[in-house]
Order: C-alpha cells, then sequence, then structure tokens
C-alpha cells in the first residue's frame, strides 16, 4: 500500500500546501494533465482485449511511446511466461513504427535489452531504487526507464523506453509506466483466455453443426434402409406371385388349350367345332395376359429405371405374340419425365399392343413417341380391323357403369392419362386399323377437367377389352 500513496503523490504533485509557489503549481499543473492524457491513453489500450493479445500489446507500447515521446520503446514477456500471448514482443522506432528486433538500424542497447527480457534477466537491472523498481536511472541516464511487468507476483516481462535529449523522464513518468505494467500482464491474460474461449466456441459450433449434418445424414439413411427393405419385400411377393403364375396359371391354361385342340381335332360336327374353336382362342388370349401381368410384376417400381424410349423397345420385344410385328420410333429429342408419368404411359402403350393383337388380330403395331417443343405425344397404331367409333362407344359405356368388366383396360388407359394430366384420343390409324394417342404437357399441368373425352377419346386397337 505504501507503494501505491507514493505513486500517488508522483501522479498528482500535491506534496505542499503552499499556494504561493506558482511556478511549482504550473509544473505540477502540467503534470497532472500529462497523468490525465497518459491514463486515458492507458483505459484505451487496456479495453482493446477482445481484439487480441496482438492489438493489446501494441495498444500498450503506443501509450508508453505516446506518454513519454520516446525514441524507442520495447515490450517483452519472458520466455515460458503467458505462453498463449502472441506477439511476444514488440519494438517500436522513433517514428512509432513497428521495427523487427532483427533489423540492424536497431540500436545495440536496444537489442541487449530485449534479449535480457526474454531470457528473464531484464528484471534484474539495477537502478536508483534498487532491482526492478522502475524508476529512471536518474544518477546516470535520466532518458532510459525499464518498468516490470508482474502477473501474481511474478515478474513476467518488461516495458522499457528510451527518450530523446530533450525528454528527461521524471518519476511521474515512472509511475505512469507501472501502472501501465501493473494492468497489461493481467489483461494480456484475458486476452488470451478470450480468444482461447472464442475458438473452443467456434469449434464446438463446428461440431455441433457436424454432429446435426450427420445425424441428418443417419436420418436419411435410415429413410433409405426403409424404403429399400420395403421395396424388397414387395419385390419378393411380386416375384414370387408372378412365378406361381407362370409355374401354375400359365400351364393349366397351356394344357386346357391343348386338350381343346386334341378334343377338337376328334370332333366332326362344324358347329361343336366352331365353338371348341372360340374356346381355344379364349385360353390363348388368357395365357397372352397372363404373360403381361407376368412382365409387369418382374418389372416394376424405379429400381434399375429405364428411359421412356428403352422401355418402350424392350417391351416391343419381350411378351408380345409372336404374330405381331412391333416398330418403335421415336421423334424429337428425349426429356425425362416424371416415374409415376412414363410408367402410366408404358402401361398404355402395354395395354393398346395387346389389344391391337389380341382383340383386332393386327399384324403390324407402330408405335412412336413424339418429343415436341412443349407436348409429349405417344401414339400405337396398328393394321387390324377394329373400329374406332365402336371402341369409343365401348369405352363411354364401360366409363358408363362397366358391370362385367369387360371393358376395364379401356377405362385404365383413361384414367392413365387423365391423371398425368394428358388426353387420350383414339382414331383411324393410317395403316387402316386404331391409332390409340395420348397427348401428355412437359409443362407440369394439373388432371383433366373431364373424366373422359367420348367424342374422341379411348384406347386400344382392335376390339375392346
Amino acid at each position: 500500500m505504501s507503494t501505491d500513496h507514493h505513486d500517488l503523490d508522483q501522479l498528482t504533485g500535491i506534496r505542499s500546501g503552499k499556494p504561493s509557489f506558482y511556478v511549482e503549481y504550473l509544473a505540477s499543473a502540467e503534470r497532472l494533465r500529462r497523468v490525465i492524457h497518459a491514463l486515458d491513453r492507458i483505459s484505451r489500450a487496456l479495453v482493446r482485449t477482445t481484439e487480441g493479445p496482438g492489438t493489446l500489446v501494441r495498444a500498450v507500447a503506443e501509450a508508453a511511446a505516446d506518454h513519454l515521446t520516446a525514441h524507442w520503446v520495447v515490450f517483452a514477456l519472458a520466455d515460458g511466461a503467458l505462453p498463449e500471448a502472441a506477439p511476444r514482443h514488440l519494438v517500436l522506432g522513433p517514428a512509432g513504427e513497428e521495427v523487427d528486433a532483427d533489423d540492424p538500424d536497431v540500436p545495440p542497447w536496444v537489442a541487449v535489452h530485449l534479449r535480457a527480457v526474454r531470457s528473464g534477466e531484464g528484471h534484474t537491472h539495477a537502478d536508483d531504487g534498487g532491482p526492478g523498481n522502475g524508476v529512471a536511472e536518474a544518477a546516470t541516464d535520466p532518458h532510459h526507464l525499464h518498468v516490470p511487468v508482474h502477473l501474481d507476483g511474478d515478474v513476467v516481462g518488461e516495458i522499457v523506453a528510451w527518450t530523446g535529449a530533450d525528454r528527461a523522464i521524471d518519476a511521474t513518468d515512472a509511475s505512469v509506466l507501472r501502472v501501465l505494467a501493473g494492468q497489461t500482464a493481467a489483461a494480456l491474460q484475458n486476452s488470451a483466455l478470450h480468444q482461447r474461449t472464442m475458438r473452443l466456441y467456434g469449434e464446438a459450433s463446428q461440431q455441433a453443426d457436424d454432429l446435426a449434418a450427420r445425424n441428418e445424414q443417419l436420418q436419411r439413411t435410415r429413410d433409405a434402409l426403409t424404403v429399400a427393405r420395403q421395396r424388397e419385400v414387395l419385390d419378393s411377393e411380386r416375384h414370387r406371385i408372378a412365378r406361381e403364375l407362370h409355374d401354375s396359371v400359365t400351364q393349366y391354361a397351356l394344357s386346357a388349350g391343348m386338350q381343346i385342340e386334341v378334343v377338337r381335332s376328334e370332333i366332326r360336327d362344324e358347329r361343336q367345332r366352331e365353338r371348341l374353336e372360340t374356346a381355344k382362342a379364349l385360353t390363348r388370349r388368357a395365357v397372352e395376359q397372363l404373360r403381361s401381368a407376368i412382365y409387369a410384376l418382374h418389372h416394376h417400381g424405379d429400381r434399375g429405371r429405364q428411359s421412356l424410349p428403352a422401355m418402350l423397345e424392350e417391351l416391343s420385344t419381350v411378351h408380345m405374340p409372336s404374330d405381331l410385328r412391333v416398330e418403335v420410333r421415336i421423334e424429337g429429342r428425349p426429356v425425362m419425365l416424371p416415374s409415376a408419368a412414363e410408367r402410366s404411359l408404358f402401361r398404355v402403350a402395354g395395354e393398346a399392343l395387346f389389344n391391337a393383337a389380341v382383340h383386332a388380330e393386327a399384324g403390324v403395331a407402330v408405335v412412336r413417341l413424339a418429343y415436341r417443343k412443349d407436348r409429349l405425344v405417344l401414339s400405337v397404331s396398328d393394321d387390324g380391323h377394329g373400329d374406332p367409333e365402336h371402341v369409343r362407344r365401348s369405352l363411354r359405356i364401360a366409363s358408363a357403369g362397366d358391370l362385367d368388366g369387360s371393358h376395364r383396360g379401356l377405362v385404365n388407359m383413361a384414367e392413365r392419362a387423365r391423371e398425368i394430366g394428358g388426353t387420350l384420343r383414339i382414331r383411324r390409324a393410317p395403316q387402316g386399323g386404331i391409332r390409340v394417342e395420348v397427348g401428355v404437357p412437359l409443362a407440369p399441368a394439373g388432371p383433366a377437367p373431364e373424366p373422359v373425352d367420348t367424342s374422341d377419346t379411348s384406347e386400344t386397337s382392335g376390339r375392346p377389352s
């Protein structure tokens, strides 16, 4: 406490109550003004804790240089002290600019003091009041001052200054620098801790963001696995049903057809032979329907998704009757549609081809996929004996109430076209049979307002399925 009172006396200059000593009063007032200015600089320097140790160190050195109008100022920390503080030292030259400690323009005595402080020996320099008291070496050099920087009772560094010939250092200057040095170490420690806290906070925030991203990715993976499991179960069941249909129902239908043919060959009654011929044709159609169903069960969903042109090419060669020749023609540049829309168009094409083969007894069918500017048109034309007007009438009747389900295929095609925002039309084909056409806008569109265009809408090639 005695040292604090001594510094207060030095700072205020109040040691006598004699107002008649005007010269001393003026000198005291000037010291007080300088002290107030210095304390203001010191306070502004020390509040820069949050800007980082580097900014704080420079602000402290500049405050010391400004108060003393010093030519050279050194701020240095001893090796091992305040390990998180950086920079460890700073040298200000005559113009107040920062100078590299290894610069050849740095005076030898400045370099010597810097090395001594960094090695931990700087505070052992003797001056008038004993080692390290921070008083100017007035007896030998009134233009040199070094003040130790204390932290928790230990010396962790020094502030060292040299002034020009016209600026002598007095006890007030030493007191100002002691105040500055006394707060600098704590401010540096707080600044280093603040920087460390901000760094740790940033790392924690980054880890939290990474964890949230990983959790989201994990959730997406879990969802994908759930969907994959569900799809695997469904695919397994579809394949099982397809195998059962192929190995049992289809074989039974084929056997029935063979038995009918055997019986027909042994009957001489023409009327009975015609009936058996009809039964044989029905079994043939049943087999084709079963094959179509088996194909659909084996080719369901988006797994290994193909483009619509590729699916149509495959459809034209797989599970089609051997007596129906199918040609696929692609016009324009293909555009990928939503999976549901492409599946619907694929089903429409399959149903139309089946009707062309089974009902219209066509020999040739042409599947055309035309990609236009804002519209996609799928058409299936055949050379069968179907009547467009008869098919359209059958569709109207089926849409109103197809009680026996005999025209369900027509209704399904119309519904598929409507669900994807398209229209279905049935016309006379250039080959002489029926042309089933579905137009779909390439831009998003809602369902058509009318369920069926009864004037020119339907879907199949020969007789209605």
